[in-house]
């Protein structure tokens, strides 16, 4: 295989688009920059006049006559004007002896548009330049594009070799166990916990973890955590708060003093309150370096105890005990690559197929490069 069939589609179209430019670059350089410019120019004019006229102009009446008087006078000067040196100046010359005539018909007008085709070539020259031009910066544009995404193509490529020294085989149950058997605990305590405490009470543990950043509960809505504080409404649980807020006012009275403002306070807040859930307090998997895993447990651990027994608690030093085990990092890189990898990456690791993408990639981004830098 040559080596440009083997060169990447986006440099192919890149150096295709250079090579026309040059080209039409180089044919309007034959002829001198200036006079194609005053050849197209003139061409331009001269179309446009018999374009403007060819209605107007041909049949016998009075003012068909009085246009073709007019079109003559101007298309007589406008050749008087040309330069005597102009590049086919003749074909002008020809055009005005087509329509040189006292009763002008469409076929007069098709003479003068054929006697200027050899001056057209220069319009068409300066509108092929154009084309390139925009082709060009249109390449341009396409291989910075492909650029970014070989970027990701090969950061990604990169974490998978990165993967590939990782024994998947080790046993990562040791750290997943522990963790999945805090994780649900945590969740059943806080479902009973959120069943059964005052919407007052969750507030104070909202509020409370608002002074450890990594345990990401939302703080309550000011207006809201107002309302659990100092209204007596404040004393039911959130599920029946939630439950009251689709009642109707009238039997919703039964329940609260002001069945309006339960429903202003609340109903509006049902998304946030059906958000409360465990979530903050569990660890994910796979797990966090030991240091930020140890440290979140730090902040974990004065929640957990506010509505968990020491059990759950217990599990949680636990887990917090395995962050000192000098196997956690290669358990939990391992835990890493195994929750990343599919079996598909897998192959293609042992296959050795990311390493000859990885290369194919690098190349292609090494040959965009160089493309792009000259020119």
């Amino acid at each position: 295989m040559s080596e440009r069939v083997s060169r990447p589609p986006t440099v192919e179209r890149l150096e295709a688009a250079r090579e026309r430019l040059a080209d039409v670059e180089a044919r309007i350089d034959d002829h001198g920059e200036e006079t194609v410019e005053q050849a197209a120019e003139a061409y331009r004019q001269a179309a446009k006049l018999l374009e403007d006229y060819v209605d107007r102009a041909t049949g016998t009446g009075r003012e068909n006559f009085k246009a073709y008087i007019e079109l003559e006078g101007q298309f007589a000067t406008l050749v008087e004007n040309l330069p005597a040196d102009l590049h086919r100046r003749g074909a002008f010359e020809d055009a005005l002896d087509a329509i040189d005539k006292r009763r002008l018909s469409e076929h007069d007008f098709e003479r003068a548009e054929a006697a200027l085709e050899p001056a057209e070539t220069f319009a068409e020259l300066l509108a092929e330049r154009e084309a390139a031009r925009e082709e060009l910066e249109t390449a341009r544009t396409e291989a910075s594009s492909r650029l970014r995404e070989l970027d990701d193509e090969i950061t990604a490529r990169e974490r998978l070799l990165e993967l590939s020294t990782v024994d998947l085989d080790a046993p990562v149950g040791r750290l997943r166990e522990p963790i999945e058997t805090y994780n649900a605990a945590v969740r059943e305590t806080f479902q009973e916990f959120r069943s059964s405490a005052s919407a007052r009470e969750v507030f104070a543990v909202l509020e409370r973890s608002q002074w450890y950043p990594l345990v990401e509960y939302e703080a309550p809505p000011d207006e809201l955590r107002e309302y659990v504080r100092e209204n007596p409404a404040g004393e039911y649980t959130i599920p029946e708060l939630l439950e009251y807020a689709d009642y109707s006012r009238s039997k919703l009275s039964h329940y609260v003093d002001d069945a309006d403002e339960l429903k202003r306070r609340v109903a509006t807040r049902q998304t946030f309150l059906e958000g409360i859930d465990a979530g903050p307090l569990t660890i994910a998997w796979p797990p966090e370096p030991a240091d930020v895993l140890r440290y979140r447990i730090r902040e974990l651990r004065p929640l957990v105890a506010r509505i968990a027994d020491e059990d759950v608690v217990s599990t949680l030093r636990e887990v917090r005990e395995l962050t000192r085990d000098s196997e956690y990092e290669r358990l939990r890189t391992a835990a890493v690559a195994t929750d990343r990898l599919d079996e598909n990456e897998q192959r293609r690791l042992a296959s050795g197929e990311v390493e000859i993408e990885l290369e194919e990639l690098r190349a292609e981004r090494e040959a965009i490069e160089a493309t792009l830098e000259d020119g």
